[in-house]
């Protein structure tokens, strides 16, 4: 009997370990059938022990999993919800109520670790400003994000370039402080605009962050407030490419 007990708890432990893993990886919904597999036998193995502290020990355990496992869950379900269906926002000139806070806050959670940004734009003063705010808001979100990658054009000015290259060097590192590592690449055939989280989550933006109008003084309503600063005219597509494809690939086996 106790040797079939060590059978099954061996067994949990290494079921429970692959649940990890996958997690880690971000492989949630395997995760989730392995994390429900793995509590099914450390429940068995609980059931046989008779030692009070290892009982304890095994019902912490199960209850850090089973909360783990409710929680990924219940992101996979909201995000494939969310996720099938394409937003997009039409934003007027002179709009206002449209801060980087009110448009990126929801994907920077507790799931998210890297973001790549493709802006051919970041290279005048105003611009690495803008990407900056953007970085901040990352920072004070507080979602675990591990790596920010900005592909950007560099400017034709050399004497600009250089200001380019040292401004967005000094935001490395700073980040770095903060304990995130920002990759900077250029390219001159750059054109698209958007923000990818590594959730699967694609914001496109036509103007990419430099969607505000100039303040009329430094002393105007709006100058420190995005939320308060007029918006140039643009569009904004929303969409999640992980679960797009999955509608498109079951669609596609439906016909």
């Amino acid at each position: 009997m106790a040797d079939k007990l060590q059978g099954v708890e061996s067994s949990a432990i290494s079921i429970l370990k692959r649940a990890v893993e996958l997690d880690s990886s971000k492989r949630y919904d395997e995760a989730v059938t392995c994390y429900q597999e793995g509590l099914q036998l450390l429940l068995e193995v609980m059931k046989g022990v008779s030692d009070g502290a290892k009982k304890e020990k095994f019902r912490q355990k199960m209850l850090e999993y089973m909360a783990r496992a409710e929680e990924l869950k219940k992101f996979v379900r909201d995000e494939k919800t969310a996720g099938k269906q394409h937003e997009q926002i039409q934003i007027e000139s002179n709009a206002t109520g449209y801060s980087y806070e009110t448009l990126f806050s929801r994907f920077l959670n507790q799931f998210l670790t890297e973001i790549e940004v493709e802006d051919p734009y970041i290279r005048s003063h105003h611009q690495i400003y803008n990407f900056l705010r953007f970085c901040e808001l990352v920072v004070k979100s507080k979602a675990p994000v591990k790596e920010i990658r900005l592909l950007t054009g560099s400017d034709e000015n050399p004497e600009l370039q250089s200001q380019q290259h040292d401004k967005l060097g000094q935001l490395s590192e700073s980040l770095q402080k903060h304990n995130i590592k920002l990759t900077i690449k250029y390219s001159d055939t750059l054109h698209d605009r958007e923000i990818r989280f590594d959730t699967g989550w694609v914001v496109k933006i036509g103007r990419g962050l430099d969607i505000y109008k100039a303040a009329e003084s430094k002393f105007s309503i709006g100058f420190c407030d995005f939320d308060l600063r007029p918006c140039h005219q643009t569009t904004i597509d929303i969409f999640n490419r992980k679960y797009m494809k999955e509608s498109v690939d079951t669609a596609e086996d439906t016909v």
